[in-house]
């Protein structure tokens, strides 16, 4: 098989699943006659000549996907004038404790907040698929050690944790984590309230995140398959 036709391939397979594929997945495809390096640089050529398209090919945590690029939300939002889930103010900057900080408790949590978290909050992250519980600390009552997940990372379009903003304020985390998941964002007002405590420039940042990095989304194929994301 040549290269145009193992590119045709891989590119086929990427939009038709439903979710990322990794490259041991890939190679598959090939019957593992194509080494990982490879396949990894048939994908790089394909994220070539994707490049002047609506759609992109991306690596995230848990393999490649295609996605829409960040400047097609406002026309493919008009598919789908459902309004998304809202998240408080004190679920992102706990998420964003886990993320910036993890592995952490409850306690934690609680004492970088100040503030009592609702055992709710955890729940919600943890039904979203952002977070789970990795393991105990060896202190009194061995309370569990939550940590952001693949699905978080995938979510977010990134392929690791690296790829966060470093930032160090909990309300500057949230507002990060709120940019970088778009329609799953907390409230406008809630934003600014989040960043009204913090410093000019860390407002800026703050503003800079929200305008400049919101995600994309996997595109829907047609056909039987469809994304999630």
């Amino acid at each position: 098989m040549n290269t145009t036709d193992a590119r045709r391939v891989l590119e086929t397979a990427l939009i038709c699943a439903p979710q990322p594929l990794a490259v041991r997945e890939l190679r598959v495809l090939f019957n593992d006659e194509l080494g990982a390096d490879t396949i990894k640089l048939l994908l790089q050529q394909l994220q070539a000549e994707w490049a002047q398209r609506g759609v992109e090919l991306v690596n995230v945590a848990s393999g490649w996907r295609f996605q829409s690029r960040p400047e097609m939300r406002t026309y493919l939002d008009r598919l789908h004038p459902e309004k998304p889930p809202k998240y408080t103010r004190a679920t992102l900057e706990t998420l964003a404790i886990i993320a910036y900080r993890q592995p952490v408790t409850r306690g934690d949590m609680e004492d970088i907040r100040g503030v009592t978290i609702n055992h709710l909050i955890i729940k919600q992250l943890e039904d979203r698929g952002w977070i789970e519980v990795i393991g105990h600390r060896e202190a009194a009552g061995r309370p569990a050690l939550f940590a952001t997940t693949r699905q978080f990372l995938d979510d977010l379009g990134l392929e690791s944790l690296d790829q966060l903003p470093v930032l160090d304020h909990p309300a500057e985390q949230a507002v990060a984590l709120s940019a970088l998941q778009g329609h799953d964002a907390v409230q406008p007002e809630l934003l600014d309230e989040a960043i009204a405590p913090l410093t000019p420039e860390a407002q800026s940042v703050g503003t800079d995140l929200i305008s400049g990095l919101q995600p994309s989304e996997a595109p829907q194929p047609t056909g039987e398959h469809s994304h999630d994301k």
